[in-house]
C-alpha cells in the first residue's frame, strides 16, 4: 500500500514505522514544521491518507484527499465545526473518510466506559436532579 502522511509529528512517524515493518511504502510527507505543504498533484499515486496535522489546516488537507479520491484517515482535533461539511462532501462524491478525535486505545476504551456508566447512572433515580 502506497501511503500519504499529512502530518509528520509523534503519531506520523508512528504510522510510518509500523507501515514499513509491515511492507507498505510511505510515499509522502508533509510537514508544517520544516516547511512542506500539501497539494492535490501530490496525491496521485496514493492508496490512503493519514492526516495528523494541525486544526488551521486539518479540513483543507482532508478536503484536498477526497477531491484526489484517496481514502483518508484523521486524527486532527480541534476543526470539528467543519467537519460536517466533510462529511456531506464525501458522501455526495461517494469518498471514504475516517475520523476520531483520539486513536489511544485507553482513551477509547474510557469512552465506552463513560457510554456505560451514564446508562447505569440514569437507572438511579436519586440522580435526576
Amino acid at each position: 500500500m502506497k501511503i500519504a502522511l499529512i502530518g509528520y509529528g509523534k503519531m506520523g512517524k508512528t504510522i510510518e514505522e509500523i507501515a514499513i515493518k509491515k511492507g507498505h511504502e510511505i510515499i509522502l510527507k508533509v510537514n508544517s514544521q520544516i516547511g512542506t505543504k500539501l497539494h492535490a498533484s501530490d496525491l496521485t499515486n496514493a492508496d490512503i491518507a493519514f492526516e495528523f496535522s494541525r486544526p488551521e489546516t486539518a479540513y483543507e488537507n482532508v478536503m484536498k484527499c477526497l477531491m484526489a479520491r484517496v481514502p483518508v484517515v484523521c486524527g486532527s482535533t480541534g476543526w470539528k465545526e467543519q467537519k460536517k461539511d466533510l462529511e456531506n462532501f464525501f458522501i455526495e462524491t461517494n469518498g471514504a473518510f475516517f475520523y476520531s478525535s483520539n486513536f489511544s486505545i485507553g482513551v477509547n476504551l474510557f469512552f465506552e466506559i463513560n457510554i456505560l456508566l451514564s446508562k447505569l447512572m440514569n437507572l438511579q433515580p436519586q440522580y435526576d436532579e
